[in-house]
């Protein structure tokens, strides 16, 4: 598993949850961003970038989306897990 190279933003609460997850499931960010894409979230690999890093908002669809892609509740993607 890759590092970050970054540190995280403040924009979001999901954002790391979400990266952590889709790492552990073994998903490469561009397929994952294909999934998210077929779902109906019009989604670039800069804007879910930011996203996971937390530099910018999520919307409750992104949300939505991505909590049903991954197959968790989107509380889940709330939880504290530090």
């Amino acid at each position: 598993m890759k590092i970050r190279k970054q540190i995280y933003g403040d924009k979001n609460l999901v954002g790391k949850n979400i990266e952590r997850i889709r790492k552990l499931r073994g998903i490469k960010q561009k397929d994952f961003i294909a999934q998210i894409q077929i779902m109906g979230c019009d989604m670039n690999p800069t804007s879910y970038s930011k996203l996971e890093g937390q530099i910018r908002s999520a919307t409750d669809k992104e949300i939505f989306v991505i909590a049903k892609i991954l197959g968790i509740s989107m509380e889940e993607l709330f939880e504290n897990n530090e």
